[in-house]
């Protein structure tokens, strides 16, 4: 049809809409952009984490949200536009272990999407990258079913907390450093 409710779209991906809404909420914040929306996204992000920790198969979105509806045409030309890095990602990101990828296991996932959405609520200047691009990758690693990607996203985690970590040493240190120079 010309438009499609988000309802529709939530029951036609199933047990894969975290993933998807994941990689929606964590693309934006893999690329430089407006100080801020880190927080915005990352507060959207705990929706599907939390659901994720208590063992939820199916997305949950109140009814309001279930009823909005989108234009289905500039879907159908993002879905084809997207198609041909789709088909070079899946090369690399397939079904395997895909016990990773379900639960209980999900609840450790959730655990750390959770951490990483924490992560970009704090208003630290350029820690979006890292944390986005993990819960990327956990996204990914769910719609694929991935358990191999899905291990991958511990080390991606471990890094993410480490360079918010590192980071925020070092620009309190200048910013010290600027106090006692001035």
């Amino acid at each position: 049809g010309e438009k499609t409710s988000v309802g529709a779209l939530i029951d036609q991906l199933d047990s894969r809409a975290h993933g998807m809404l994941l990689l929606v909420l964590a693309l934006p914040m893999c690329i430089p952009n407006v100080p801020g929306i880190s927080t915005i996204f990352g507060v959207l992000m705990m929706l599907p984490a939390i659901q994720l920790v208590l063992g939820s198969r199916r997305l949950w979105v109140p009814q309001r949200v279930r009823g909005w509806e989108v234009d289905s045409a500039p879907l159908r030309r993002t879905l084809r536009t997207a198609s041909p890095t789709l088909k070079r990602v899946e090369y690399l990101i397939k079904p395997r272990w895909s016990r990773l990828t379900r639960f209980p296991v999900t609840i450790l996932v959730g655990l750390q999407t959770l951490l990483m959405a924490f992560i970009l609520i704090l208003p630290i200047p350029f820690a979006n990258w890292p944390p986005g691009m993990t819960v990327a990758m956990t996204s990914l690693a769910l719609l694929q079913r991935d358990g191999m990607l899905m291990l991958l996203t511990i080390p991606a985690a471990i890094a993410s907390i480490a360079s918010v970590y590192f980071g925020t040493r070092v620009g309190l240190a200048i910013i010290d450093n600027i106090i006692e120079w001035g």
